[in-house]
């Protein structure tokens, strides 16, 4: 199914799961050409939602590498005039950072998403965990992070 098949299909389900297929397959040189487009469709919360699972998919995949940085500058340009996807993007930025034990600072932790605070509290930079399970947003983060100091023989 071709692009401009997906777009002209009235069914928004139909839509979503053509555009993730799209997205699962595009190669890097057109990626961001295809997101750029996919957020031009009038449903614009499921076409947001398409991106975001795509970018958390991408993201996930290379955070750990070098590519990752350029990717993510490239996405952030694409994004930029859609806050909650360039707000992920930022986050995914915090998580590798963490993640990889690069500089970061705790307010930008503290700050972010229930999303960020989770999956980091679950993780294990044992910096990040102690402090979510002292100061994370929610009872939810911070009873992952203090399991996880139990688990690691760090609570």
């Amino acid at each position: 199914m071709g692009l401009q098949d997906i777009e002209r299909n009235p069914d928004e389900h139909v839509r979503f799961a053509a555009y993730l297929d799209k997205l699962g397959h595009v190669a890097d040189a057109d990626e961001a050409d295809l997101l750029s487009r996919v957020l031009t469709d009038p449903d614009r919360t499921m076409a947001r939602s398409a991106v975001l699972r795509h970018l958390d998919r991408r993201a996930a995949d290379l955070h750990p590498g070098p590519a990752y940085e350029e990717w993510a500058r490239e996405m952030t340009r694409v994004t930029i005039d859609h806050p909650h996807l360039a707000q992920r993007l930022r986050e995914w930025s915090i998580f590798r950072a963490v993640t990889l034990r690069l500089p970061w600072q705790p307010d930008d932790l503290l700050a972010s998403s229930d999303w960020l605070q989770l999956k980091t509290a679950a993780g294990t930079n044992a910096e990040a965990v102690e402090l979510l399970a002292e100061a994370g947003r929610t009872k939810r983060i911070r009873h992952t992070a203090r399991t996880g100091l139990k688990t690691h023989g760090r609570g």
